[in-house]
């Protein structure tokens, strides 16, 4: 069954694995976080919210990130500069609870990430 939230559309079915939601993530509205950065929510459940961000050239995040859950991240794209590290396509960065970072990028790049709440 497709649904449509917002102007995205969500394909839901269950199956005998459970619920399963496929979209394409392109079609999320994206909303600026900041000039150079956008966020593009991707469907959540009660254990774990994703999320897509867009970094333009020379961005960088408006402040330090501290997770209160564990967060973690992926390159799809571009190269990121965080925690002291130059992190390229296929990086995948995993930060605990309580840990903190401020991601920036020379070249522009794009992300996908999983935040996890502390339970």
């Amino acid at each position: 069954m497709a649904v449509r939230e917002g102007t995205t559309s969500i394909t839901r079915m269950a199956n005998e694995n459970g619920d399963v939601q496929i979209l394409q993530v392109d079609e999320v509205d994206p909303v600026e976080v900041v000039p150079g950065i956008v966020r593009r929510r991707l469907p959540a459940t009660e254990w774990a919210r994703g999320w897509l961000y867009d970094f333009a050239p020379g961005a960088e995040w408006p402040e330090v990130d501290v997770h209160e859950g564990e967060e973690r991240y992926y390159v799809v794209s571009g190269e990121f500069i965080d925690c002291g590290r130059r992190l390229g396509p296929g990086s995948y960065v995993v930060f605990a609870p309580g840990s903190r970072h401020r991601p920036r990028t020379e070249t522009g790049a794009r992300m996908i990430g999983i935040s996890i709440p502390t339970l």
